[in-house]
C-alpha cells in the first residue's frame, strides 16, 4: 500500500522544481496542431532525453534527497518511463538506484533502465504482485528512500513543471489540458501550476479509476480482471491519497479511451507532427480526435512519453481500423 506523504505537494513547489528543471534540460516543444477545424497545441515531452516527461519529478526528488538519503540510495517503482527517469538522475547525482518493474514491461524500458545503471526487480504484475509492497519491503530492508512514481509530492511538484513551460511558451495561462493518467502524478502537477486551466485526465478503458474515484469522491481501485491495455505506461491500479487530494478540487471529469483510439492517435501524431509516441503517451491525444473533451484554441494535449520499441509502433502503422 502507499506510504503515507510526508507533506502536500505545493505550488511554490512547482515553480522550485521548474526552476531546477530549466537549470539542466531546456524546454520541450509547445507545437501547434489543428483538430477538427480548432488550432491548439501539443507539449511534446516524448523529446525529453529519456523519451518521456517522468524526468521531471524524478530530478526534483533526487535533488531534494539528504546527504544521508544519498548516500543510502532510493528504491523506485515504475512500469518504465519513471525507471528511466530515476535512472537518469541517479547516474547524473551517483546515486544508487533499484526499480521494481513488471516483468512484462516492453523490453525498450527495461534494457533502458538497465543501460542507465540501474538495478531492476522484477515483479509479477499479471499475477497480481504488489509493487508497493515489493518497494516498501526493499525500502525497510536497504535502508533507503522511495520514489514513487506518482504517490510522492516531490514528483507531482516536478511533473507540474511542464505547467510552467507550457504558460511561458503560449504566452497565457491555457484554458485547458488534456493528460494522459495513470496515477495521477502529472494531472495534480499541472492542477498546481495553472490553476485557471481546466484539468482533464484521460486513461484506458477499463483502467479508469481516476474517473470513476473523481465521479464517486473517493478512491477507487481498478476491478477484479481488468481488460487488457496496449497503454502500460498508464495502467496504475488506483491513484494514491496525495494525488487524489488535489485532483478532487481541481480535474475535470476523466475521459477513458479505446485501445483503437489510442493506436489513430499515434499515427495522427507520427504523420501531423512527425513524432514517435507510445500508446500511453498519446491517450490524450485520442480524447481531444474523438471530441470526448471540447477544444479552444488554447487547449494543451499532452504528449507524454515515446518508449516504444520499432515493431511494434511499425505494426501499429500499418493497421488500418482506425484511420486518421
Amino acid at each position: 500500500m502507499f506510504r503515507e506523504s510526508p507533506r502536500p505537494p505545493t505550488r511554490e513547489g512547482v515553480l522550485h522544481a521548474a526552476d531546477k528543471v530549466a537549470a539542466i534540460l531546456p524546454p520541450t516543444p509547445l507545437l501547434p496542431v489543428g483538430i477538427g477545424g480548432v488550432r491548439l497545441h501539443a507539449k511534446a515531452d516524448v523529446l525529453q532525453p529519456i523519451g518521456a516527461f517522468k524526468i521531471r519529478g524524478a530530478w526534483h526528488r533526487l535533488t531534494d534527497l539528504t546527504v544521508e538519503e544519498r548516500a543510502a540510495g532510493v528504491i523506485a517503482v515504475s512500469s518504465g518511463n519513471h525507471a528511466q527517469g530515476v535512472a537518469w538522475a541517479a547516474r547524473k547525482l551517483g546515486i544508487a538506484a533499484a526499480i521494481v518493474m513488471p516483468a512484462d514491461a516492453p523490453r525498450v524500458k527495461l534494457d533502458a533502465t538497465r543501460g542507465l545503471g540501474a538495478e531492476v526487480i522484477l515483479y509479477d504484475r499479471a499475477g497480481g504482485e504488489d509493487r508497493d509492497a515489493i518497494a516498501n519491503a526493499l525500502c525497510d530492508q536497504r535502508g533507503r528512500a522511495l520514489v514513487h512514481a506518482y504517490a510522492d509530492p516531490w514528483v507531482i511538484e516536478g511533473q507540474g513543471s511542464m505547467g510552467i513551460e507550457i504558460v511561458a511558451q503560449l504566452g497565457r495561462e491555457p484554458s485547458r489540458i488534456i493528460v494522459c493518467c495513470g496515477g495521477g502524478g502529472l494531472a495534480a502537477g499541472l492542477a498546481l501550476a495553472c490553476p485557471g486551466a481546466a484539468i482533464h485526465p484521460v486513461e484506458p478503458e477499463g483502467w479508469d479509476d481516476v474517473r470513476l474515484s473523481l465521479e464517486r469522491g473517493e478512491i477507487v481501485r481498478v476491478g477484479p480482471n481488468p481488460p487488457p491495455t496496449i497503454c502500460d505506461a498508464i495502467q496504475t491500479p488506483s491513484t494514491a491519497p496525495v494525488n487524489f487530494a488535489v485532483l478532487k478540487h481541481r480535474a475535470e471529469p476523466g475521459v477513458p479511451v479505446s485501445d483503437a483510439e489510442v493506436r489513430a492517435a499515434q499515427r495522427f501524431a507520427f504523420e501531423r507532427l512527425r513524432l514517435v509516441v507510445e500508446p500511453g503517451g498519446a491517450a490524450a491525444l485520442a480524447a481531444a480526435l474523438t471530441g470526448k473533451v471540447p477544444l479552444d484554441e488554447n487547449t494543451v494535449v499532452t504528449l507524454t512519453g515515446g518508449n516504444t520499441d520499432a515493431e511494434s509502433f511499425a505494426a501499429m502503422l500499418r493497421e488500418t481500423d482506425a484511420p486518421v
